[in-house]
């Protein structure tokens, strides 16, 4: 379930990192997005 969740967050989410977000001046909502996309990819890598 979480690789296909990856799989479709890849192209719909944005990358903030790529973009060169600094984390310590990200917006609440940015953070949160990071978040998400970190727990996914954590789980679809197990």
């Amino acid at each position: 379930m979480y690789k296909i969740l990856a799989h479709i967050n890849k192209p719909l989410l944005p990358s903030f990192t790529k973009r060169g977000v600094d984390l310590a001046k990200a917006k609440k909502w940015q953070l949160a997005i990071i978040a998400y996309r970190y727990y996914i990819t954590t789980r679809s890598l197990y």
